[in-house]
C-alpha cells in the first residue's frame, strides 16, 4: 500500500462515516502532497514538512510507506466493517466523471491536462462541462466559444487514444423560467449536459420548484448539478428551498439523474435528500465537479455517499460503460 492510496482510503471510509468535510479534505490533500514521492520509507518527521500534511497524515505517511497498513486506517476499517468495503469495491467500478471544468471556464488547467487526469485514474470516459455564458464570472462559453471547444475536444482524443475518451458537455445554468443557457441546437450535438442553478438561489419554494421541474423534464438535460447550491464550509451558503420530492419524481420519470456532487464544501445533495432521491428510483452521477487535475481523485467520497444508502451500480452512470451513456442520452433526444 503506498501513502497515496492510504490516505484516499481514509478519505473515503471517513466521508462513509459522515466526518466533518474538513477532516475528509485534509486526508485528500495530504495524497496529492505526496503522489510524486519516490518510493521507499519516508520519515514522519520528514513527510510533516511537505505541503497540507499534519502531525496524523504523517504517521499514515511513514507507515504507509514501509508497505504497511497504517495504524490510522486499520482501525478505520475495523470499525466501518465489511459493507464500507463493498462500498470501496463499488468506488473502484467507476468508469467515468460527468462533471469538470477546464481553464476555459474557471478551472484552473488546459483540457489536455485534464483529459490525462482521468485517463491516468484508468477512465474510460469523462465529460468536459465548462460554464455556459450567462455565469459571467466563471467566463462561461458563448456558442461561438463552445462550438471552438468541440474542436479542441476531438484534438485531444487523438493525442489520448482510444483507452479514455473525453467527452462534449456542458454545465448549463438553468435560467429562471427553466429554460437553459445555451442554443439548443447546440446543446443537441454535445455528449452529456449537466444543468445546475447559479442565481437566485434564494428563491421562494414555488417558483424555484418550477425552474427545476422545467429543466429536469428537458430531453436535452441528462444531469441535475449539485442541487441544493449550498456551501458547507468556510462561510457557507444555505440550500436552496424546492419541492423535493417533486423534483426528484420528475427527475426519475425523465431519466435525469441527480448528482452527487464530490467536493468536499458542497457534499450536495445532502444525506435526506439522497436517500429521498434514492427512494424515487432517480439514477445518479457521481461526480467531482472538478477544477483542477487532482480533484478528478475526489470521486471516491462520493461513492462512499452513494453506497452508505446501499445504491447499485446500475443506478450510477458514472459506472456504465461509454456505450450505454451514450445510448442513454440518444434516447432522451
Amino acid at each position: 500500500m503506498t501513502p497515496d492510496e492510504a490516505l484516499r482510503r481514509i478519505a473515503f471510509l471517513l466521508e462513509w462515516r459522515g466526518a466533518s468535510p474538513y477532516r475528509v479534505r485534509a486526508f485528500h490533500t495530504a495524497a496529492d502532497a505526496v503522489r510524486d514521492l519516490p518510493p521507499g520509507p519516508v520519515d514522519a518527521a520528514r513527510a510533516i514538512h511537505l505541503r497540507g500534511v499534519g502531525p496524523v497524515t504523517a504517521d499514515v505517511i511513514s507507515q504507509a510507506s514501509t508497505g504497511a497498513v497504517p495504524d490510522y486506517l486499520a482501525r478505520l476499517q475495523d470499525e466501518t466493517g465489511p459493507d464500507a468495503r463493498a462500498g470501496w469495491d463499488l468506488a473502484a467500478a467507476s468508469t467515468g466523471d460527468c462533471h469538470l471544468h477546464s481553464d476555459w471556464s474557471d478551472g484552473g488547467s488546459p483540457i489536455e491536462d485534464m483529459a490525462d487526469a482521468a485517463r491516468a485514474l484508468g477512465h474510460q470516459w469523462a465529460v468536459l462541462t465548462d460554464h455556459s455564458p450567462r455565469l459571467t464570472i466563471a467566463h462561461g462559453l458563448s456558442p461561438e466559444r463552445l462550438r471552438s471547444q468541440l474542436e479542441a475536444v476531438a484534438a485531444v482524443n487523438s493525442r489520448i487514444g482510444p483507452d479514455c475518451r473525453l467527452l462534449t458537455g456542458i454545465e448549463c445554468d438553468i435560467l429562471d423560467d427553466g429554460s437553459l443557457d445555451q442554443d439548443d441546437d447546440l446543446l443537441g450535438r454535445l455528449d452529456l449536459v449537466v444543468a445546475s442553478v447559479h442565481s437566485k438561489l434564494r428563491s421562494e419554494r414555488g417558483p424555484m420548484t418550477a425552474r427545476m421541474l422545467a429543466a429536469v423534464r428537458n430531453p436535452r438535460v441528462d444531469v441535475l448539478g449539485h442541487c441544493t447550491g449550498r456551501i458547507i464550509t468556510g462561510r457557507g451558503r444555505p440550500q436552496s428551498r424546492f419541492d423535493a420530492e417533486a423534483v426528484f419524481a420528475a427527475c426519475a420519470e425523465a431519466g435525469t439523474a441527480v448528482e452527487i456532487n464530490c467536493r468536499p464544501e458542497r457534499r450536495d445533495p445532502p444525506d435526506d435528500l439522497l436517500a429521498l432521491a434514492a427512494a424515487a428510483g432517480c439514477l445518479f452521477a457521481v461526480d467531482t465537479d472538478a477544477h483542477a487535475p487532482e480533484q478528478l481523485r475526489w470521486q471516491s467520497t462520493g461513492y462512499a455517499r452513494a453506497a452508505r444508502i446501499g445504491l447499485g451500480a446500475d443506478r450510477l452512470i458514472t459506472t456504465w460503460p461509454l456505450r450505454r451513456l451514450l445510448a442513454a442520452r440518444s434516447d432522451r433526444q
